[in-house]
């Protein structure tokens, strides 16, 4: 990590000041410190330090892209595992759905095919629908887009691929990447340890596998998100381990293109929680994401999630991405979120000015686009 001279140490609260100085000379925070940015009262300062890091690596870019979000179906066979899920369903139920591939293409083509940069195409774990539907599916985009390009699967869908298929994870990928993929998304890692998983969603994908998928992915080349689902059941030392398994990952392989805090929401699971997260807590994790992740370049304050008003003050506390355009969010709506399904290009980019910074639309590897007025 580069050196930060402009941070002074002996401006920071007594209980922040050697966490300052290692930001200060670039030093890699540890465990301790990692539970000293969950714990302090200081957020505004920790903010402080995080934005510093942040233009370090991006000056006053702040990125978004194109995109739009397709999910095939909600029909899901892990739906009473995963407790804090809203969006999952069983076979009929009356929320269930199951699109066509001529309902999926279609849908690409309504919400506006030609100008998208990315495809955002995640999915229940169908009992019914074979890998070879979801190849097909691919190809069909990628034929009709073929400027798009296609992030899908969580590295719970593609274990669950290789499963049903009893082939291994690598052959899994390679046949999707011959039908279109591009890259996966960071989802299904909600917390990594095992007290957490037990409670949260037993029996699904374990820590190990998912952290195996991705190693894989990138061994293969292909870039990835990473994700950390908070304002559950975890406590400090749950998220700890979390960010340092996801850190150590990146050191072995260098594939994780950007890392998406994720907020619980309570409505319609079978979870039992009542309440929120604040937006306090949502600009801590995404500050303390940008300090302890040294080697992901991008954090992203997810604007459906933090709605956009929060989004712009998390581009001072260390994002520099508000992921994209949408269209059509499912997940965290079927979960009680309140905000717009959709913005338009020119109100992130205003969202974007207003907060302080430039908007610079990127595609899904992070190179810029430029488009003619």
């Amino acid at each position: 990590m580069k050196t930060h001279p402009a941070i002074a140490p002996e401006s920071f609260p007594e209980p922040l000041r050697p966490l300052a100085a290692k930001v200060r000379d670039g030093a890699r925070l540890d465990e301790a410190d990692a539970e000293l940015c969950f714990e302090t009262p200081h957020v505004l300062h920790l903010g402080r330090l995080a934005d510093a890091v942040r233009r370090r690596l991006h000056g006053d870019v702040a990125y978004y892209n194109v995109n739009r979000h397709i999910n095939p179906t909600n029909i899901c066979v892990y739906t009473y595992n995963c407790k804090f899920c809203s969006f999952a369903a069983m076979k009929g139920e009356p929320h269930a759905w199951q699109m066509s591939l001529e309902e999926v293409w279609a849908k690409a083509a309504e919400q506006g095919g030609n100008e998208v940069t990315e495809f955002h195409i995640v999915g229940g774990l169908h009992p019914d629908l074979s890998m070879a539907w979801y190849e097909e599916m691919l190809r069909g985009l990628k034929e009709r887009f073929p400027q798009a390009h296609l992030k899908a699967f969580t590295a719970i869908e593609i274990g669950w691929f290789a499963k049903r298929e009893k082939i291994s994870i690598e052959e899994t990928l390679k046949r999707f990447v011959a039908a279109g993929l591009g890259s996966l998304p960071g989802g299904g890692a909600e917390i990594f340890h095992p007290e957490v998983r037990e409670v949260i969603c037993d029996g699904k994908l374990d820590a190990d596998e998912w952290l195996e998928v991705h190693r894989v992915a990138h061994g293969l080349g292909l870039k990835t998100n990473c994700t950390m689902l908070y304002g559950h059941v975890e406590k400090v030392h749950h998220k700890v381990d979390h960010l340092m398994r996801l850190r150590d990952l990146q050191d072995e392989t260098g594939g994780f293109n950007a890392f998406i805090p994720l907020a619980y929401h309570p409505e319609n699971n079978y979870l039992g929680l009542k309440y929120h997260t604040t937006g306090l807590d949502d600009l801590r994790h995404i500050a303390t994401a940008r300090l302890v992740l040294d080697n992901v370049a991008h954090v992203k304050a997810y604007w459906v999630m933090v709605t956009p008003k929060l989004a712009q003050v998390a581009l001072s506390f260390g994002a520099d991405d508000l992921d994209g355009t949408v269209v059509e969010e499912t997940i965290y709506h079927m979960a009680g979120a309140e905000t717009q399904q959709a913005l338009p290009r020119r109100e992130l980019e205003r969202v974007i000015r207003e907060a302080g910074f430039t908007p610079v639309e990127r595609d899904t590897l992070y190179r810029p686009i430029v488009r003619a007025a």
